[in-house]
């Protein structure tokens, strides 16, 4: 039996740039995000809320993806992975550089979300402590760090920022 699902036109802000799109009411903002506009760096791991995969940033705040309807998201500011990078010339953000120089990053499935989280507790909080970085990255999983290095990573990307 096939779900009928209703249509609804919105526009989503995603890394800066408008979207106007026909999403079904049901549609979760990670679908749109991967199917519809291509940007696949936001992951589907459990699709339930709990490992943290697909975690975006809305106005700044860090969100589970694949919990969030698309239709809630209309005139809010999305930024997903893709988003970090400078649009001018390319280069990584300060966390993702720090990611890769202290390898923070092992399969890196979970890294885009691991990533986004770090984004949103440096721009909250710019010099955090070891222990306010495990706290804001508690909803993301990794298998295959020990999370050792990610923590790492962000107290170093910490710094850099601070120094830019």
């Amino acid at each position: 039996m096939e779900v009928i699902t209703a249509k609804k036109t919105i526009k989503l802000v995603v890394n800066g740039k408008e979207h106007t799109l026909e999403v079904g009411t049901n549609e979760t903002l990670v679908e749109v995000l991967r199917e519809r506009l291509r940007l696949t760096g936001t992951k589907i791991g459990c699709n339930r809320g709990e490992c943290g995969a697909c975690t975006v940033l809305i106005d700044g705040d860090p969100i589970l993806s694949c919990l969030t309807l698309a239709i809630e998201c209309e005139g809010k500011e999305i930024l997903t992975i893709e988003g970090l990078e400078d649009p001018e010339t390319g280069e990584l953000d300060p966390i993702q550089e720090a990611f890769v120089e202290n390898f923070g990053i092992q399969c890196g499935f979970c890294t885009p979300g691991m990533v986004m989280s770090a984004k949103a507790l440096l721009n909250k909080n710019p010099d955090p402590s070891e222990e306010e970085v495990k706290e804001g990255i508690q909803g993301n999983l990794c298998r295959c760090t020990g999370y050792k290095q990610i923590v790492e990573s962000i107290l170093v990307a910490s710094e850099k920022m601070r120094r830019q």
